[in-house]
């Protein structure tokens, strides 16, 4: 089995944080694992001091003379091109099983414009949003006009809240916010501030069925749950939440209608905030491999499940076949 790390964009860094966490916790009776790198300088086997360059032909390495191909792989890479549906197709090419959503759902979900545009016209609450395309922007005004403040300024393609501002009022440093975007990608999604608690859930297939992990509550000591806040401490992350189970049996529903709408595989986490005014949760975005670093929800909400890791991936690696 082939656990891919490593990726294109500034995720990377946490994507070498998950594959530590995912190959210490790989049952080593069942699965024998091959760490690869896929980074701008190639496609890498990292293992026992050796750096051995994959042949692309067939995802194949060579050690020692030997040829070895691979019966699954595990996609623990976020940001492209493992997360987009780029490796999805070449894997689906080469008939090899993977972890998680196929090309078609994974390309979709990241982008952020799309999966909101699905999701609504699904009847799953969404915020209102403004697409701004780097070629044809001219003006913050198209936001103001559009949309009430305070607004989110995000890439529309990526993750790990890389790039991503929040702006109370049209005055406050607008442009600012859309120029650092666009410094992460061509398209910027700009979209209303939805009030409430913040919630993000698991859920995943396993044997025909989906199921959803305890829910985590995240509130950020940030003005909302940044980069710093995710990964560098500057947040409370309450698994399982304390929550009403009426209000968490509504995230529940809503998380695996999702995850069905949008045809997941695998391991998602769906990010959510519950409007307490409207009693309804507004569905944020869907990460398709999502975080397994020490610091990662995916991780906390599984222990809360009473279920070990090396149980959990065993799961999804069985259900890739």
């Amino acid at each position: 089995m082939a656990l891919i790390t490593g990726g294109y964009s500034g995720e990377a860094v946490i994507s070498y944080k998950s594959a530590i966490t995912i190959e210490k916790n790989i049952d080593a009776t069942k699965w024998e694992c091959y760490k690869i790198d896929i980074n701008p300088e190639g496609w890498f086997y990292m293992g026992n001091d050796q750096k051995v360059p994959v042949d692309k032909n067939d995802f194949s390495i060579t050690l020692e003379g030997k040829k070895i191909q691979f019966d699954a792989v595990l996609i623990g890479l976020h940001g492209t091109p493992g997360e987009d549906g780029k490796l999805q197709g070449y894997f689906d090419c080469l008939k090899i099983p993977y972890t998680g959503c196929d090309a078609a759902s994974s390309a979709l979900t990241f982008n952020k414009r799309y999966t909101v545009s699905v999701a609504a016209f699904s009847g799953i609450k969404v915020a209102n949003s403004v697409l701004l395309i780097k070629n044809n922007f001219t003006s913050p005004d198209e936001v103001i006009k559009k949309l009430r403040f305070p607004v989110f300024v995000k890439p529309n393609n990526g993750g790990s809240s890389i790039g991503m501002s929040k702006v109370n009022k049209p005055s406050d440093e607008i442009g600012a916010a859309i120029d650092k975007a666009f410094k992460e990608d061509d398209q910027v999604l700009v979209e209303e501030f939805i009030s409430g608690r913040e919630f993000t859930i698991g859920v995943f297939k396993s044997k025909g069925k989906i199921i959803p992990l305890p829910i985590t509550e995240i509130i950020s000591k940030k003005d909302f749950f940044d980069y710093e806040a995710k990964y560098e401490g500057a947040s409370d992350e309450i698994t399982p939440a304390n929550v009403d189970e009426a209000i968490a049996e509504k995230i529940r529903t809503v998380a695996q209608r999702i995850y069905s709408v949008f045809n997941c595989k695998g391991i998602v986490r769906i990010d959510f905030i519950y409007n307490e005014k409207e009693g309804e949760p507004y569905m944020l975005e869907i990460n398709t491999v999502p975080g397994q670093s020490a610091a990662s929800l995916v991780p906390q909400q599984v222990a809360a499940m009473g279920m070990s890791l090396q149980e959990f991936y065993s799961l999804l690696i069985e259900e890739c076949f």
